[in-house]
């Protein structure tokens, strides 16, 4: 990345409309965006047809994933927006199968361990986005959007996901932090709503130059 380009993240959880914004901001700053590849992803299928047997498939899929993307961030020269970061896998969601017994510990050490090996080649965003949301605007979304291999996640995983990021943003010194609370938001369908986030993201943006 040259000194003058930025690395925006946008964190949240399932269903916190991570995407959506991801696009729109890309398209308002002229961003260059990186989206998660679910589809492309070998098994989130199964993941959530049998938690236990693939977390851990899962999450080192994640892992290696999002640190080529991490790679590939750097060798550009485009200011780039990404759609999820590797600092939740570790943070979030791999402590939280490890703590539903979704993930053994011997799994969970090994994870853990590779890990910092890549945390020590990585830098974090210049800014991180967390869209914080309320368990039945995650819900409502989840299934407005329709895939069907979420149409098996408990809320109990939910609820468990947003007690684990409300913890780790509240903890969070790696960067600048802008959280948007967007229970009472609709971005993606009123521009003045959109419009607020803007005003924020831009009063962020000018401390980073």
């Amino acid at each position: 990345m040259s000194d003058s380009s930025l690395h925006i993240a946008v964190s949240g959880n399932i269903g916190a409309g991570k995407t959506t914004l991801t696009q729109m901001l890309a398209k308002h700053y002229n961003w260059e965006p990186h989206f998660e590849a679910l589809d492309d992803n070998p098994y989130i299928s199964d993941f959530y047809d049998d938690m236990h047997r693939w977390s851990f498939n899962m999450q080192m899929y994640f892992l290696n994933s999002r640190f080529n993307s991490i790679l590939e961030i750097k060798r550009g020269n485009n200011s780039v927006i990404q759609d999820r970061t590797i600092y939740e896998d570790a943070n979030i969601f791999a402590p939280n199968l490890h703590g539903m017994g979704l993930m053994s510990t011997r799994d969970f050490n090994t994870y853990k361990s590779l890990f910092e090996s890549v945390k020590n080649l990585i830098k974090p965003p210049d800014l991180l986005i967390y869209l914080r949301a309320a368990i039945p605007t995650l819900v409502n979304q989840i299934q407005k959007r329709g895939r069907q291999y979420e149409d098996s996640i408990r809320l109990d995983y939910l609820k468990r996901l947003n007690e684990r990021y409300e913890a780790w943003i509240s903890n969070y010194k790696d960067g600048k932090l802008l959280i948007i609370d967007i229970d009472d938001l609709d971005f993606e369908n009123k521009p003045e709503d959109f419009g607020q986030i803007i005003n924020k993201v831009d009063s962020m943006l000018n401390g980073l130059f």
